[in-house]
């Protein structure tokens, strides 16, 4: 059997998986008849509310009622509205009822909107609501990073939303209005990074007041005698006009009582002006409310939708300014609280989070629809646990909740919140003794949860595994994981039927795990294996020994600790009397790790196997073709058949893509004819050469316990032992031998560009390395001759190398912290990192409230407490004396630097780059101002600028699998030249991932880019802005305002605007886009050479010549340094140059760069060619222009004043050509309609980018195969 699959098989895997038939167009046909019925056509209903007139809502037959209730909650006319029913003839509708199941709703139907009586619950949630319609516009929550909210500033720099200014404004003669000029810092060559307008200030956020106060009063909850007559509790509100006021929420709605702030009477006071809504009511008694929330619902509705809608991960941000913190009942309310979201909608109050992981898993999954539920089902059950646990897990840091073993030391405690267990990273009981204790059991959940991801992937009937989060918060890891039914009540040693719990000395198995087990052999590469037990009786084995069995209660099948479920790194485990091969020998491996868990990632793992069946076909056809050559006879030639497809097949559309995939069904199998005993032979050699486990066909797997201290293995295993050590052996060296150099490859020409410290960790990951070989990755790089063409990519992974080093030691001093002296510690330590002032003393906080006594008495009881002072010992110098020794032990990099200003002066950083980085990793955000690093006389940082700690966490991320299907068949066609069938798909593949993820996720952002960009290809400009417009919204609010993606995000959509003509928005986009862009990385960039080719060009359009120079030759030295001086793009560069020189008729500098370019053409492209054609017109035509320029300057001296002058025609560019050389440099060409089918396209210019973007969150490898497809993606460009 063929381990896994290819890409090009990857359409039909989910179909084999869940229906069993395995032909490719039978699956791919039947996805796309079953979407067509999802897609019933939707219908216009008529809604009815009271006092509003009626009006038509469009619904889908598959909307429940509440989605109908939702919308009209969010209505500017009915947002007040929270306790009604929808009625139709009379009859009230279930909420939970899909439309196409009511009798009677039909096209036209007249729903009328009813209100009905509140109960407590209502009358909250009424309140709630009411509190977040006068928080709408406010950003406070996406600064604190609650509630799922997070920032956006592109309306700001679009005026609102783009569809109606692109209508509103005029177009022709937008030129004179234009003020082009940049602010200084983002001009070439500044050397400033100001942090304040990474946030630009919205003047709608500027808050419009519409109360003072609106809390609960503390005359709740109502007693008895009042109860009974329908009260249900009280508020208690100051309007802007300064009247207090006490309101009663009743059955019948909202009235003013005659309570004070001291005196109890809760008699209606007269008027009692009783509303049903609570808005209602306070526009009677304020009319500065009644304006004020007019005006305000006016803007919320104006606003994006993506502005506004939560995002289904929390994401939080490293800056903030100084906000004001108002007074908000509910906000205090949920802070006291275990409640998650609108939890009292759900009976039973805490939610049982192991029932509902599992029986989402357990829906039907036959056909598309039932997967689509299924998967929106998962995805939003993982969004919700992974909220709770995140917050879970700071209450346990924070020391808000009992431990369950509260009389053990502080690091041995675990705890159990809302159905969640919660243990810390911490060495307990010499369990990882003999691992590497504390460091071992850091990595170890990591590790747990890649294993949980991998195991979650395959989606194995039957198996299942505990949800699982990854939590740092304040130096602690937290691992956060849902809880088997009835784990609690018995002892390990008695629940585990299956694998060990002491590493392997006492071993137990059970079939029902094996034969699940089994299934996820093949996906997953683990090998059958047997090991000894203490008795040294053999027990069969299909995963590592520390993966436990364990039947719940409820009698699913459970697995847990899956910590080693991918085969050990040889490179860091040292082992007594092995030796490694030369490859990693030369690199100076082994080496020494923290622990003894370092494993190979998953992306390796079917890297290496990919490899090896690409070797193990070409050994198999060359001896083939060399018994034909013997025989010359054609009897036994089809020895080796493929029965999915054969591999030349495979091969030929798209080079290298047999990747592995995470699916076992339709893996291709090389099966050999048995009547023929030499082809027989064949295989047996290829199967032996490339370490297959089987001699009749090719299939590689691990088993994960060699070179576990404490597994035996029986004697009559030998053999096979001793093979799979040298597997991981080749593993190891194929790692450092293969892998890393294709990185760099990829660096250089390129196909990889990664910007900062996360998207060079995705460009590593991707490719199986793991972030342990940093340092060998930048010492190999140090020893490429192209050394120079890859600053870049060097100074990113030092910088990313010395912020990891840094949050090591970060890690370990905030342990050392008690909660007062928070701030002061982190702004210390910030100052000992970045600040040039050498001697950083730490500001204790003063003692104003604590006494010594009494805090010594309570040492033990907060994780965080520890000794108060030891922290402020730390000194510049010593800080970084231990990142160099700590790159040097764990990274194996020598950084010669005894400070932040040798490093920066050494390797070219940034100190805002450097601030970025640890921000972000460790969670810290940092009041948004001027930070003064270099300042000799005092520090950086306060204790006033650390505004918080916010958590790092770490989750699994569920699948649309056939949402993703969609997208990638839609990519295919789009490569093949059927760009409508390619737009058809991809349109199709956003309906289903809004299906299954709801509005917003980073896949959903990658598929409307690509949407935008057809669009625009297929000539509809404005449809494109509105879809990279949603792009850009999303990647702001998904990924974070200054993340690489977003970046680039802004980048298209100016082109598409400068299309539309809207010039001046064009230009606001893009130097947005080089501000983030300096922040993140700095000038000197590859990408920063595109960015600035587009800048000078729209300033060239707009008729800034002196200014567009600045940035076209910034972008031709950028070029020449990172493509060299020969390189198509810099002739290009020097074309462009030469054009705006041509504009200022400076003729001779003009000539001088198109003869540049005109060089370069020639002798890469050879004269004939037509570029080579167009620059030689060109330089004619430039030669004549300075001609005739000559001729008439001469004829001005000659003759004064009167003489006759030839009008010289001096042309302003004109809109199109620029467009056409903006689509050129952005990597655009259209084609004629008729040519398409015929012409093979790679189309998105950063297709290498979406690859690394979208791979990264799939783990699996199929995009690497599309990646390798077209390794050039940064250069083959449409």
């Amino acid at each position: 059997m063929v381990n896994g699959d290819g890409a090009h098989e990857h359409t039909e895997e989910s179909d084999s998986k869940q229906d069993g038939n395995g032909e490719a167009d039978g699956g791919e046909e039947s996805n796309e008849q079953e979407v067509i019925v999802i897609q019933d056509t939707g219908f216009t209903v008529k809604i009815q509310a009271p006092g509003t007139e009626p009006f038509d809502l469009q619904v889908s037959p598959q909307e429940m009622v509440q989605e109908i209730h939702q919308v009209l909650m969010d209505r500017e006319d009915t947002c007040h509205r929270t306790c009604f029913s929808l009625q139709l003839d009379g009859n009230v509708l279930d909420n939970f009822a899909e439309l196409k199941s009511i009798e009677g709703l039909q096209e036209g139907s007249l729903l009328k909107v009813v209100e009905e009586p509140y109960t407590v619950r209502e009358a909250r949630i009424h309140v709630r609501h009411i509190r977040d319609l006068l928080k709408s516009l406010d950003p406070s929550d996406a600064y604190n990073g609650v509630d799922c909210n997070s920032l956006s500033f592109l309306s700001i720099f679009t005026d609102g939303d783009l569809g109606d200014s692109g209508k509103r404004k005029k177009k022709g003669n937008e030129l004179e209005q234009i003020d082009c000029t940049p602010p200084e810092h983002i001009l070439p060559g500044s050397k400033e990074r100001p942090l304040v307008p990474l946030q630009p200030q919205n003047k709608d956020w500027k808050p419009m007041q519409c109360l003072k106060v609106l809390t609960m009063s503390g005359w709740n909850p109502p007693p008895g005698n009042r109860k009974m007559h329908g009260d249900l509790m009280y508020l208690y509100i100051v309007t802007v006009e300064e009247r207090h006021v006490s309101i009663t929420a009743s059955t019948r709605g909202f009235y003013l009582n005659q309570s004070t702030t001291y005196t109890f009477n809760p008699k209606p006071a007269n008027p009692s002006f009783l509303s049903h809504s609570l808005v209602e009511l306070l526009s009677q008694i304020s009319p500065a409310f009644k304006k004020n929330f007019t005006a305000l619902q006016k803007k919320r509705v104006q606003r994006h939708p993506f502005e506004r809608i939560a995002t289904p991960f929390q994401v939080y941000s490293w800056t903030a300014p100084q906000v004001d913190h108002a007074m908000d009942c509910v906000r205090a309310e949920d802070a006291y609280t275990s409640r998650l979201g609108y939890e009292e909608h759900i009976p039973g109050q805490t939610r049982d989070w192991n029932e509902e992981l599992q029986t989402t898993r357990e829906l039907p999954r036959k056909n598309l629809p039932e997967r689509l539920l299924r998967e929106r089902a998962i995805f939003k059950v993982h969004s919700d646990f992974a909220a709770a646990a995140t917050r879970g897990a700071m209450a346990v840091i924070d020391g808000n909740v009992m431990a369950i073993n509260p009389g053990e030391e502080t690091r041995m405690q675990m705890f159990i919140w809302n159905n969640i267990f919660f243990s810390l990273g911490f060495d307990v009981r010499d369990h990882y003794r003999e691992l590497g204790g504390d460091a071992a059991a850091h990595a170890a959940p990591t590790n747990d949860l890649n294993g949980v991801r991998a195991y979650g992937a395959v989606d194995v009937e039957g198996l299942y595994t505990l949800g699982t989060v990854v939590v740092d918060y304040r130096g602690y890891r937290v691992t956060a994981q849902s809880i088997i039914p009835g784990i609690l009540e018995r002892e390990q040693e008695q629940s585990v039927i299956y694998g060990s719990i002491d590493f392997g000395k006492t071993v137990v198995s059970h079939n029902k795990y094996l034969e699940l087990l089994d299934k996820t052999s093949r996906p997953l590469k683990v090998q059958r294996h047997n090991v000894l037990n203490e008795k040294n009786e053999t027990v069969e084995l299909c995963s590592s020994v520390e993966c436990k069995g364990i039947i719940g209660n409820d009698g699913r099948h459970y697995i847990l600790d899956l910590l080693r479920t991918f085969p050990p790194d040889l490179n860091f485990l040292p082992v007594e009397g092995e030796e490694l091969p030369p490859e990693s020998q030369r690199q100076g491996f082994p080496r020494q790790h923290r622990h003894r868990l370092a494993c190979l990632r998953q992306e390796l793992i079917e890297a290496f196997v990919e490899h090896r069946y690409l070797l193990f076909m070409k050994m198999a056809a060359l001896q083939l073709m060399q018994q034909k050559a013997n025989k010359e006879t054609k009897t036994d030639v089809p020895a080796i058949t493929e029965n999915a497809n054969t591999p030349t097949e495979s091969n030929a559309d798209t080079p290298q893509t047999h990747t592995t995939s995470s699916d076992s069904s339709n893996a291709p199998t090389t099966e050999v004819s048995s009547d023929n005993p030499k082809s027989r032979e064949v295989v047996l050699n290829a199967c032996k050469a490339v370490g297959s486990i089987s001699n009749t066909s090719f299939d590689i797997r691990f088993n994960p316990d060699i070179f576990s201290p404490g597994v035996r293995f029986p004697d009559d295993s030998t053999d096979d032992v001793q093979k799979q050590k040298q597997l991981l052996k080749d593993a190891a060296a194929f790692l450092v031998s293969c892998q890393i150099p294709s990185l760099v490859k990829d660096c250089l020409d390129h196909s990889a560009l990664p910007m900062d410290g996360a998207t060079l960790t995705e460009a590593l990951h991707q490719r199986g390395i793991n972030v342990r070989y940093l340092g060998t990755v930048l010492e190999f790089l140090d020893k490429t001759p192209a050394k120079a063409q890859l600053e870049h990519f060097y100074r990113i992974g030092i910088s990313e190398l010395i912020t990891r080093c840094a949050k090591h030691i970060f890690k370990t001093y905030l342990q050392g912290v008690e909660l007062s002296a928070l701030s002061a510690a982190v702004s210390h330590f910030l100052n000992c990192f970045l600040s040039s002032f050498p001697d950083a003393v730490a500001h204790l906080p003063p003692d104003e409230l604590v006494s010594r006594r009494k805090s010594r008495k309570r040492r033990n009881r907060v994780p965080g407490s520890g000794d108060n002072t030891a922290w402020a010992s730390l000194t510049p110098s010593e800080l970084w004396k231990n990142i160099v020794s700590e790159a040097q032990s764990y990274y194996h990099f020598a950084i010669e630097c005894e400070s932040v200003d040798q490093v920066v002066e050494k390797y070219g950083l940034q100190k805002s780059t450097l601030l970025r980085e640890i921000s972000i990793k460790t969670g810290i955000q940092i009041l948004i101002k001027e930070y003064n690093f270099d300042s000799r006389h005092k520090p950086a940082f306060t204790e006033e600028d650390i505004l918080n700690i916010f958590p790092v966490v770490k989750h699994v991320n569920p699948k649309a699998s056939d949402a993703f299907h969609f997208f990638q068949s839609g990519q295919a066609k789009v490569q093949q030249g059927f760009l409508k069938e390619g737009c058809e798909l991809i349109n199709e593949a956003l309906n289903l991932f809004n299906n299954v993820y709801g509005a917003m996720h980073v896949e959903i952002c990658a598929c409307l880019r690509l949407l935008a960009r057809l669009n625009y290809i297929m000539g509809d400009h404005a449809e494109a802005l509105s879809n990279q417009q949603k792009a850009v919204l999303m990647s702001e609010r998904v990924l974070g305002i200054e993340h690489p993606n977003t970046i680039q995000e802004y980048m298209h959509l100016a082109l598409y605007c400068f299309a539309n003509g809207q010039l001046s928005t064009a230009l606001k986009l893009l130097y947005r886009a080089r501000y983030l862009m300096l922040l993140v990385c700095g000038e000197d960039h590859p990408e920063m050479a595109l960015l600035d080719s587009n800048i000078g060009l729209v300033l060239h359009g707009v008729m800034e010549y002196d200014l567009s120079l600045r940035f076209l030759e910034n972008a031709l030295t950028i070029n020449t340094k990172y493509h060299g001086a020969r390189s198509l793009k810099v002739a290009l560069s020097h074309h462009l140059v030469a054009r705006v020189y041509e504009s200022k008729a400076e003729f001779r500098s003009a000539l001088q760069h198109e003869k540049e370019g005109y060089t370069i053409y020639k002798n890469q492209m050879g004269e004939a060619h037509e570029k080579t054609k167009e620059s030689s017109e060109y330089l004619k035509y430039l030669t004549q222009q300075a001609v005739a320029l000559q001729r008439t300057m001469n004829e001005i001296y000659k003759n004064g004043s009167n003489a006759s002058i030839m009008p010289l025609k001096f042309t302003a560019p004109s809109m199109a050509s620029v467009l056409e050389q903006l689509n050129i440099i952005n990597g655009i060409i259209f084609i004629p309609l008729s040519l398409l089918p015929h012409i093979i396209i790679i189309i998105d210019l950063f297709s290498a980018f979406l690859l690394t973007h979208t791979q990264s969150v799939y783990n699996g490898s199929i995009i690497h195969s599309l990646s390798h497809s077209h390794s050039d993606g940064g250069k083959l460009r449409l």
